[in-house]
């Protein structure tokens, strides 16, 4: 296999950054990070492309970086994909098997008859998730194919996106000369990299916070259960920083990375920051309290919007392993400790996991994504070669299948 087939690629377009990572799979299955190239983000808004041409900029600078890091010159992405316009549906399927055993095309039939259902013209499907087979009313079926039966049902989980959304974000892509292999929501990418299978079997409640928005994703019995977006991300925690301290976004951002906190009760009183002010006027020396009071309601508040969505979805009393944060917010001093009072949950912060190479470089929840959608592109991959053979798959390529977005 040439380094070419090896190389997979994962590209988080976030409202606060694009982050490129490279990965190469060894032949042991080891995936190790050979590459990373990040860069601000201008031209999303809440997950969702407001200017392509900043965005073009963006995601070009990103890539260049990390080919020059990989030595390799990138063609094939996984993109991931988020915003407030994502739906998710649980349906069912049913159909009879045709021998009395089921095969693969049973599957297929009955994964096509769950997603046989009405959604807004505007949407189209980005994910049909199977959370379990039934065979004669036989449920808990993980692996169908190859028991006897002669009734087949499934139940999904299907999620959909803003056809209009996917385009632009396939559109900012192919302008760099980049294919799409295939397109990603973000908290499912983000689980593949941070959550354990024994929490996904226990019942875990993921809880991603982006820049513009907070995706969050329900596993129970291996399989996604609910998924649902709150538009409240840490740009909110930074717009209230440019509101209280009356700095500029930039300076607001940095401030909340290094100094800031949610919990105002683990700040000594005496301790102080310099906040750089706008218009040329000197810095100001403020309490570190002062930023903490800012950030803390507005943290709160979201982990309340969450633990509503929660309630909301009936699946509170299942997810008995917790609540996983992940994102560049869950790295603010005092994330941890608040939404441990707001669930009553076991909290943990999620980091990437089951990687080698460059593993310090990207040993933050930042990289959740990014590390996120090589994990999936590796597993699509392996599935398509054990189907089809390696020279069917060229590669892994699901491009053909996206034209979907443009009405081919």
């Amino acid at each position: 296999m040439s380094r070419d087939n090896q190389i997979i690629v994962g590209l988080d377009i976030g409202t606060s950054k694009i982050a490129c990572i490279v990965a190469e799979a060894a032949e042991d299955g080891r995936i190790d990070i050979v590459g990373i190239g990040t860069h601000p983000s201008k031209g999303l808004r809440r997950g969702v492309v407001v200017n392509i041409e900043s965005t073009v900029e963006s995601i070009r600078l990103a890539i260049e970086e990390a080919e020059l890091m990989a030595d390799v010159d990138i063609k094939k992405v996984y993109v991931g994909i988020a915003g407030s316009h994502i739906r998710g549906y649980n349906s069912h399927g049913v159909v009879a098997t045709k021998n009395g055993e089921v095969t693969d095309e049973d599957v297929t039939r009955v994964v096509e008859a769950a997603k046989a259902m009405n959604i807004p013209a505007d949407q189209q499907i980005l994910h049909v998730l199977p959370q379990e087979y039934i065979i004669d009313r036989q449920d808990g079926i993980r692996e169908p194919v190859g028991m006897s039966g002669v009734r087949l049902e499934t139940r999904v989980h299907v999620i959909t996106g803003a056809v209009s959304s996917a385009q632009n974000i396939i559109k900012c892509c192919n302008r760099c000369d980049l294919d799409v292999s295939d397109m990603v929501l973000e908290q499912i990418a983000s689980s593949e990299a941070v959550l354990s299978q024994d929490e996904k079997d226990i019942g875990v409640l993921l809880v991603d916070i982006g820049g513009g928005t907070t995706d969050l994703a329900v596993f129970i019995d291996g399989a996604i259960r609910h998924t649902a977006v709150i538009p409240v991300g840490g740009d909110h925690l930074t717009n209230d920083l440019v509101a209280g301290l009356r700095t500029s976004a930039r300076e607001a951002d940095t401030l909340k990375k290094k100094y800031g906190s949610c919990m105002s009760s683990m700040i000594m009183s005496e301790e102080t920051v310099e906040v750089p002010r706008v218009g040329g006027r000197p810095p100001q020396s403020m309490p570190r309290q002062v930023m903490a009071q800012l950030l803390e309601p507005r943290m709160q508040e979201l982990f309340e919007l969450v633990r509503e969505e929660l309630d909301r979805s009936g699946y509170k009393e299942l997810v008995a392993a917790g609540v996983v944060l992940t994102g560049g917010s869950s790295l603010l001093e005092g994330t941890q400790e608040l939404a441990d009072e707001i669930f009553e949950l076991p909290v943990r912060i999620g980091r990437p996991q089951q990687i080698g190479g460059l593993v310090d470089v990207v040993n933050s929840p930042i990289y959740a994504t990014g590390v996120g959608l090589i994990q999936y592109g590796y597993k699509y991959r392996t599935e398509q070669q054990n189907r089809y053979g390696e020279d069917k798959h060229s590669g892994g390529s699901m491009f053909g299948s996206l034209k979907r977005w443009f009405g081919g």
